[in-house]
C-alpha cells in the first residue's frame, strides 16, 4: 500500500518575541469559489490589510479537516501538532459516506470490510453484513497515515503546519485584540529541547484530543472516559487471508464490563483492543482476555506495538467560549455503545471551520463568539439524537452477558443490520418500515426477557 511520507516543517515562518503586533506575513491563498453563505454581523470590524487568523491546535482528523477548510476559503492558518507520526490507538474503522465526503484516496484505506463477526460472551458468533450492497464497505485505516495525509492536504491549500506542543495562551480584553499563544517549536533535524515561541491570532480550534490543554484553558469541565488499549500483532501470512475483509467484536463481561473488545484488520497485521470506563485499573486483565479469545486465529502473532489513550464518553459541558471552540475528541464527540470518533471528529473540525468562513466573509472581517455558536447549534441538531440513542443501548444491552447474548441474537435478524449498515455508513437516520419496526419490537422484548431469564437462573447457580 502507497504510504504518506510524513514532511519536515523546518521552513515555516517563526513568531517573534516582539510586543504585541501580529508578528506572521498573510499567505497568498489560491482562487476559491465562494461556497459560503455570507452572514457575518454588520458590526464585526473589517480588516483592512490582512485576512483573519486562526489557529488549529492539534492535527488529528479533526485538526486537518479544519486547517483545509479554513486554508483553501481565505483564513491566515495555523495548524499546531506535536507527534507528527501519531499513531493513536484506534480500531481506524470509517464510514462509507467519509471517503466520499472528505475525498480521501482508496490509497489510504488498509482494508475494506464487507463482513463482520459479532461474538457474544458465550462464544456465539453471528455474521454481519449479508445486507450490504456490492460497492459498500467499512473502511480500515492507520491513524498515522489517515492523519498525516489531511495534514498534508491543509498544508497544500496554504496551512503553515508547525511542529510544536500548544502550552498555554493569554486572553483578549475586548473583541479586537488577539489571542496570544505559546507553544515550544521543535526542529526534527535539530532535535533537542525546541525553542519557545509565540503566535497572536484571531481565533482558536481545540482540536487536541481527550487531554486538550486548549479545553482547561477555558474551563470546558471534565467528562467520564473509557481507556482504549490496542495491541498491534502481525500475523502469519496464512492467517492473515481470514482477516482479509473481516473485523469481530467480542462482547463479554471477560473483555470488557462496558465496551467491546476488537480485531480489525490493518495492512500486514491486526489491531487487537478493548476498553472500559469503569474499570481502567484493569484493562491490561481485559486486553489478555480479548487475545485469548482470538487466540486461535491469532496463533504465532507477533506485537509490534502497543498503544493506549483516553476515550471521551460524552461532550464537554463548555465547547466554546469567546472565540474558542472545541471540535473532536476535546469537545467530547465520541459515540457511546461503539466507541467511533474518527468521522464526528473531521465533521465537526469542517463545520467549525465553516462557521468561522462564513461569520469572517471568507477571512475579510473578525468574528465573535456568535459565529462560532452557529457551528454547535448545527452540529447539536444534526448528531445529538445519534449519542443519546447510542448511549440507551449501550446501558440496555452492555450491562451484563444474558444481555450481550441479547444483543448478539439481535444482530442476526437482516432488518437490524439493514437499519444499522444504513445509518453507519451514510450517517443518516434510515426511515424503517412500520410492519419491521413492530416486528423488531417485538424482537428486542422477546431476547430481553430471555436474557432476564437466563440472569435469573445464573443467580440461583450462585446461591
Amino acid at each position: 500500500m502507497a504510504s504518506v511520507a510524513l514532511k519536515s516543517f523546518t521552513a515555516l515562518r517563526r513568531s517573534t518575541s516582539d510586543p504585541p503586533h501580529f508578528t506572521t506575513q498573510p499567505l497568498t491563498l489560491p482562487h476559491q469559489q465562494q461556497r459560503f453563505r455570507v452572514s457575518a454581523s454588520r458590526t464585526s470590524p473589517k480588516l483592512s490589510d490582512r485576512n483573519l487568523r486562526v489557529a488549529v491546535i492539534g492535527g488529528g482528523p479533526a485538526g486537518g479537516s479544519a486547517a483545509e477548510t479554513l486554508a483553501k476559503n481565505g483564513i491566515e492558518t495555523y495548524l499546531i501538532e506535536r507527534k507528527l507520526d501519531n499513531c493513536k490507538p484506534c480500531g481506524g474503522a470509517i464510514p462509507l459516506c467519509m471517503v466520499g465526503e472528505f475525498d480521501l484516496p482508496l490509497d489510504i484505506i488498509d482494508r475494506k470490510v464487507t463482513k463482520m463477526k459479532m461474538i457474544s460472551p458465550s462464544n456465539i458468533a453471528v455474521d454481519i453484513g449479508q445486507t450490504l450492497k456490492p460497492h459498500e464497505y467499512i473502511g480500515m485505516v492507520r491513524r498515522e497515515v489517515l492523519d498525516a495525509y489531511l495534514r498534508e492536504r491543509a498544508e497544500k491549500n496554504g496551512a503553515s503546519v508547525i511542529n510544536g506542543l500548544f502550552l498555554k495562551m493569554d486572553f483578549p480584553r475586548n473583541n479586537k485584540e488577539p489571542y496570544v499563544l505559546y507553544y515550544t517549536e521543535y526542529d526534527n533535524k535539530k532535535g533537542g529541547m525546541g525553542e519557545k515561541r509565540r503566535l497572536e491570532v484571531d481565533a482558536v480550534i481545540g482540536a487536541d484530543g481527550a487531554n486538550s490543554r486548549v479545553a482547561k484553558s477555558i474551563n470546558a469541565g471534565d467528562y467520564d472516559y473509557a481507556i482504549a488499549f490496542q495491541e498491534r500483532v502481525r500475523i502469519p501470512d496464512e492467517k492473515m487471508i481470514y482477516y482479509e475483509n473481516l473485523a469481530e467484536m467480542y462482547v463479554g463481561d471477560d473483555v470488557s464490563p462496558d465496551f467491546y473488545g476488537w480485531v480489525f484488520p490493518k495492512c500486514d497485521h491486526v489491531a487487537v483492543g478493548t476498553g472500559t470506563v469503569t474499570h481502567k485499573g484493569d484493562i491490561k486483565k481485559f486486553q489478555l482476555a480479548t487475545r485469548n479469545r482470538a487466540k486461535d486465529k491469532i496463533l504465532g502473532g507477533k506485537i509490534i506495538r502497543v498503544e493506549a489513550h483516553p476515550i471521551p464518553e460524552h461532550p464537554r459541558p463548555r465547547r466554546l467560549s469567546g472565540r474558542v471552540a472545541l471540535v473532536g475528541d476535546a469537545a467530547g464527540y465520541v459515540t457511546k455503545c461503539s466507541g467511533e470518533g474518527i468521522y464526528f471528529a473531521a465533521k465537526s473540525g469542517r463545520m467549525c471551520a465553516e462557521a468561522i468562513v462564513e461569520g469572517s466573509e471568507q477571512g475579510k472581517r473578525l468574528i465573535d463568539e456568535g459565529d462560532l455558536r452557529k457551528y454547535l447549534e448545527k452540529w447539536d441538531k444534526t448528531y445529538w439524537p445519534t449519542y443519546k440513542v447510542l448511549d440507551v443501548l449501550q446501558k440496555i444491552f452492555y450491562r451484563s452477558n444474558p444481555a450481550r447474548e441479547a444483543f448478539v441474537e439481535m444482530c442476526a435478524d437482516e432488518y437490524v443490520q439493514k437499519m444499522t449498515f444504513d445509518s453507519y455508513l451514510y450517517k443518516k437516520v434510515v426511515p424503517g418500515n412500520p410492519l419491521d419496526d413492530l416486528k423488531l419490537a417485538v424482537n428486542t422484548i422477546g431476547s430481553l426477557v430471555r436474557a432476564n431469564a437466563l440472569r435469573k437462573e445464573m443467580e440461583k447457580l450462585r446461591v
